[in-house]
């Protein structure tokens, strides 16, 4: 099994960018330093939910004060970009990265973002799919051109090509039914879960994935990754504490996607959610948070469930002071994590149980 710490760079109360990007950069370096597998950079724009306007770069810097874990970017929001462009500054970092780079790709769900760019959310599919034709095409050909509904050009070459031939691996994120069955067909990576989803949608996203594969023909093992927020404190009871931060990113993320996300001057403005969890069934069900003792079991639980290969932490959570997340990273690192690097989830043989 696979570990990963997601770093979303966000600041509910606006602290300095320097002061959110150095503690990200001191995360990055301890994930490297426990033996974590990668550190995966979100990308935001415009409120204070994340600082990561360019993910490429902060990978960037991440490999610099690194040495051997994996940089992903989780997830670039295709439809924002030129895909020709893209696919040189993807190249171009595969190469500063010396090929530890990996490239989460996604469609984007927030309408905020869209509108500031003069773009339209309900295009996003179409423009998603002709952009990933077009960057595969630019790295694996010699020259291409392209004549479609959002972007045409004619006979081009890139420059540099990737590093990793002949792309660096591609994730899919994949939340709902439909996206994830897509990605499979693809046959890419696919990661799901979101940050604070219920057992129960987890438990859903894997037999949809499962299916998926079965129905495709392409056989196992397949990576199945799941993001969940994850807090290793002294005891429950500490952990239980933090409960209103997890709460931050549901309350945020939700509003964002249901485009009811107030944002005054750049502060994404915390609102309760429509039907949220009450605090204690977040803290069992939702959340991997607890002592030692008990994350081990929720990621036990989610292992015995699911055909769990990857699971990607979110430590850094709401409010959660940097010091604290750095000892939650430590705790998880020494005291869970050794306990599944030789496990993986259900084998994900035609007919295994759900």
């Amino acid at each position: 099994m696979k570990f990963g710490v997601f770093l979303l760079l966000h600041s509910p109360d606006m602290k300095p960018a320097a002061e959110v990007y150095g503690n990200a950069l001191e995360q990055a370096r301890l994930a490297d330093e426990l033996g974590f597998d990668a550190v995966w950079l979100a990308e935001h724009h415009f409120s204070s939910y994340g600082y990561g306007p360019n993910p490429l770069s902060f990978a960037v810097k991440v490999a610099a004060q690194t040495r051997r874990v994996r940089i992903g970017t989780a997830v670039v929001v295709l439809p924002l970009y030129h895909p020709l462009r893209l696919a040189e500054d993807i190249a171009l970092a595969d190469h500063l990265t010396e090929g530890r780079l990996d490239v989460g790709l996604g469609r984007g769900y927030q309408r905020y973002e869209f509108e500031r760019l003069g773009l339209e959310l309900s295009e996003n599919r179409v423009m998603f799919d002709e952009a990933l034709e077009i960057m595969l095409a630019a790295w694996k050909q010699d020259t291409s051109s392209y004549n479609g509904e959002h972007f045409s050009f004619p006979e081009t070459t890139i420059f540099p090509r990737p590093l990793q031939q002949p792309h660096p691996p591609l994730w899919i994120a994949a939340q709902s039914p439909g996206s994830i069955v897509d990605a499979v067909k693809r046959g890419y990576k696919c990661i799901t879960g979101g940050s604070s989803a219920p057992s129960d949608r987890v438990l859903q996203s894997w037999q949809v994935f499962r299916d998926a594969v079965n129905e495709s023909g392409l056989g196992w093992p397949q990576e199945f990754v799941i993001q969940s927020q994850v807090h290793v404190g002294e005891d429950d009871a500490a952990a239980r504490a933090q409960t209103q931060n997890a709460l931050w990113h549901l309350r945020s993320a939700g509003a964002l996607r249901a485009n009811t996300q107030i944002v005054e001057k750049g502060l994404a403005v915390e609102q309760p959610q429509p039907n949220e969890p009450p605090p204690d069934l977040m803290y069992d069900e939702w959340i991997l948070f607890g002592d030692a003792d008990t994350v081990e079991r929720k990621v036990q639980r989610v292992l015995d469930n699911t055909g769990i290969t990857y699971l990607n932490c979110v430590f850094a959570i709401g409010r959660l002071p940097h010091a604290e997340v750095m000892k939650s990273m430590e705790r998880f690192a020494r005291d869970v994590m050794p306990q599944f690097r030789d496990k993986v989830g259900l084998s994900g043989v035609v007919g295994a149980p759900a």
